[in-house]
């Protein structure tokens, strides 16, 4: 095992000083040593290809690497930056790839992570990016790194297995709203009938409906738990409005609705009334280790108001949700932000369905 706080030494002390990117669950302890430490400048972006852009144009006016921190998964948001901007038949800039490593062959781990773990080395190598998986001997592994990027100027990769980094407890924000997440949620299947549907965005949250449902004995068919794909349950939620009159809610979060906020200016220009936009905004990737967000820091209803949406709601406790919701049931294009404190359950289990159960149900129920 790796002590964090040393690995993190290590790279501020080899001059590395700008880290960007999306935070992941096997990165949940370096990546709260990196924002916890004030040594370096922490970006976290909307979305893993900012993060490869961002770290280039800063290594354009420093000369300096940067360490553009993700889960494998974001690679895909990565393929077009990495091939058109920093490789080295294009502009060739060099940058530190620190990828946690979902899905690793010969692991358990959840279903939409089995493929982009079975893909993460091909998918590198077929990108003609180097890269070493991160052990115990970091210390010669980023010394070979920073000579290696110095010399071809291309980026190169760290993968980190799961349980590499040792336990790094940060600070916590003290809570300023009433209700967590769960709650939220709670009162939000309260509020819906049997002819309105769910799609929830990835993480805790579609973890969370799926226990409530269980806890209500109301099953699971009109709930579309999108366990990867984050930032595109607005655009699932608006496809499957396109094909019924009942009402779709997307339950999203601030860090998906960050992730590809462009899909929104497009949902609004072509959406019916039955397509119903909710963000429960905690501040954080919550789901991932607590790491915060813009979203407490920029005026989510000015920026939903400016890609259309008619009519906003804000809501802190359980009575302003329900009046909310009331009210939403049949307006066009309008929205609900919730704002929660951080937390969940220690016990919060996981869909006992598989994805593809869980599309058939849903896809039976929506058409009867």
């Amino acid at each position: 095992m790796i002590d964090t706080l040393n690995f993190y030494n290590y790279l501020i002390n080899k001059d590395i000083n700008l880290f960007a990117g999306v935070p992941d669950s096997l990165l949940k302890n370096i990546c709260t040593c990196i924002t916890n430490n004030k040594e370096a400048t922490n970006i976290t972006t909307a979305n893993e290809g900012n993060a490869v852009a961002l770290a280039a144009g800063y290594h354009i006016s420093t000369n300096k690497y940067g360490v553009v921190y993700m889960q494998n998964s974001g690679l895909g948001n990565c393929v077009n930056p990495l091939l058109s901007l920093t490789d080295e038949k294009v502009y060739s800039i060099p940058m530190l790839l620190l990828i946690g490593w979902r899905g690793e062959p010969g692991t358990k781990d959840e279903p939409q992570h089995i493929k982009q773990g079975e893909l993460t080395i091909p998918l590198l190598e077929t990108m003609e990016i180097e890269y070493l998986i991160l052990d115990e001997t970091y210390e010669k592994q980023i010394d070979y790194c920073i000579d290696y990027m110095k010399k071809k100027n291309k980026p190169i990769a760290l993968i980190v297995k799961k349980d590499v980094f040792s336990s790094y407890k940060g600070s916590k924000a003290e809570p300023i709203y009433e209700l967590t997440r769960e709650e939220s949620l709670d009162t939000i299947i309260d509020c819906l009938d049997d002819n309105d549907f769910i799609v929830s965005t990835t993480g805790k949250t579609s973890r969370e409906i799926f226990e409530l449902r269980e806890n209500k004995n109301e099953g699971h068919a009109n709930d579309f738990l999108t366990v990867g794909s984050m930032g595109h349950t607005s655009s699932i939620a608006y496809g499957m409005s396109l094909g019924t009159d009942k009402n779709i809610y997307c339950i999203d979060g601030d860090g998906s609705f960050l992730m590809h906020a462009g899909s929104f200016g497009v949902i609004t220009e072509n959406a019916d009334k039955n397509f119903k936009y909710i963000l429960i905004n905690n501040g954080a990737h919550e789901s991932v280790g607590g790491q915060p967000t813009v979203a407490f820091d920029i005026n989510i209803e000015k920026i939903l108001e400016g890609f259309g949406f008619k009519k906003i709601y804000s809501a802190k406790n359980k009575k302003e949700i329900e009046k909310a919701l009331n009210e939403m049931k049949d307006e066009l294009l309008s929205a609900l932000v919730i704002y929660t404190k951080q937390g969940s359950r220690d016990d919060l289990g996981r869909p006992t369905v598989s994805p593809v159960q869980n599309k058939e149900a849903i896809m039976k129920k929506i058409n009867s």
